[in-house]
């Protein structure tokens, strides 16, 4: 497979420095992309950059992803329009062993394959670089003015930041611009890749090189990935969508891409899967002729949670997705785990009951009526019983004077009631 091809159909070339693809094609690579270790997980935002490497593996490239250790402690100005906070050596090696657990899905860090990736931590061989040693090595290199010319610099002097631009952050992109040195050095490195907003900080890397080892070293970035709406992708309501269940579950993780529009779902299968032209073409005719089907967030959402998650987390989240519009669902509901459960249900109204009351039996117009707010009186709760109209654990009660008891309970302490087709309440026993 040629790298630059795959890339350009998928539509993931922002901009390539001249000689970029020449290089590509006459040996194997070794190419690296940064990633900011601020957390224990990456999210939807790394996504295409992590694609991007395993594109490159799979091209036959070595791949190098480094973590941005020492940078982290920094923060990087691009695209920020106030200073980040710094982390302390501790908590950046427990993000960067959390980090390489989640790229080991995407990139052979194993094998003996000559291409197979690393991951190396800039941190490493920036700790004993004093700064004395730095201002003379580095510094006198790339003048002032080369770099106050740099976007980002520029933004946040003209007035976007509210406190202008710390000396700290100045040098961020010295800094980046020598992780490079260092890795065309030590790793025989020739490539940089990353987002749009990063080609400041790479071709001060390569102008670096150039002037300090007069050898030419190269450029590649991908767009920053938008919705169509314009708002912000990987972005909810809740906020990031994290590639780690902890904080985002396989089914919100799931849900997330089932839901983007029309419009970006062709979009996002060139850049978040490994699906052939052939085979997008044919999912998009196919959406075209029948849009209501959603074919195209189908399948996006299912490749996409495989690859993150697993088959079996997939299935989980289909048959989760299911229960809210299914009538037969109470076998489904018993077997999924609490943290779906609270994310199907999230935001409808929840109630508190005795896990006494549950334990001895209460009849079901009591549960509803006067433990818990789920109707304003027990006739009225009587009358939608009788009608057909409620159901507990998605079965419907057919016998007003049922009593509810503590074999019900789904993962120990939930009941799911369901008034009419559309309004369900969360009872929560304690």
């Amino acid at each position: 497979m040629n790298f630059v091809e795959e890339l350009r159909w998928r539509g993931m070339i922002h901009t390539m420095m001249p000689g970029t693809e020449e290089l590509l094609e006459k040996e194997m690579v070794t190419a690296y992309l940064g990633i900011d270790p601020t957390a224990d997980s990456l999210h939807i935002g790394h996504l295409c950059g992590v694609m991007i490497l395993r594109h490159f593996q799979r091209c036959g490239h070595k791949p190098l992803a480094l973590i941005g250790g020492a940078t982290g402690m920094i923060g990087d100005p691009s695209g920020k329009s106030q200073e980040r906070n710094l982390l302390d050596e501790a908590t950046l090696r427990h993000n960067q062993e959390a980090i390489k657990r989640q790229l080991a899905k995407f990139l052979d860090f194993e094998s003996d394959a000559p291409n197979r990736a690393e991951l190396v931590n800039n941190y490493d061989w920036m700790k004993e670089f004093s700064f004395l040693d730095f201002a003379r090595e580095i510094g006198k290199h790339i003048t002032v003015n080369y770099m106050m010319a740099k976007e980002s610099v520029q933004k946040r002097l003209n007035g976007e930041a509210r406190d202008g631009l710390s000396f700290t952050e100045f040098t961020y992109q010295l800094l980046q611009g020598y992780d490079f040195l260092h890795l065309y050095q030590h790793k025989d490195c020739k490539l940089q890749m990353g987002g749009s907003d990063q080609w400041g900080n790479i071709t001060t890397g390569s102008e670096l090189i150039r002037r300090k080892l007069g050898a030419e070293a190269y450029a590649l970035t991908c767009p920053l990935i938008t919705k169509a709406d314009g708002g912000k992708f990987g972005k909810t309501e809740s906020g990031n969508v994290w590639l780690d269940p902890r904080y985002t579950s396989p089914y919100k993780f799931y849900q997330f891409w089932l839901n983007v529009s029309d419009s970006d779902a062709e979009k996002y299968l060139k850049i978040f899967t490994f699906l052939s032209e052939e085979e997008i073409k044919a999912l998009a005719e196919e959406h075209a002729a029948d849009p209501g089907q959603r074919p195209l967030q189908k399948r996006l959402a299912r490749e996409v949670t495989i690859m993150v998650h697993s088959e079996a987390d997939y299935n989980a989240a289909v048959e989760a997705s299911q229960i809210l519009f299914s009538n037969s669902a109470n076998e489904a509901l018993k077997n999924i785990d609490e943290a779906t459960l609270l994310d199907i249900f999230e935001g409808v109204p929840q109630f508190e009951v005795s896990a006494e009351d549950i334990k001895a039996g209460v009849p079901v117009l009591d549960l509803l009526a006067v433990k818990a707010g789920v109707f304003a009186s027990k006739g009225e709760a009587r009358k939608m019983v009788q009608g057909g109209g409620v159901s507990i654990n998605k079965e419907k009660i057919a016998d007003p004077n049922a009593v509810v008891s503590e074999e019900v309970l789904l993962n120990g302490k939930y009941i799911l009631v369901q008034r009419g087709k559309k309004n369900y309440y969360l009872l929560i026993v304690k």
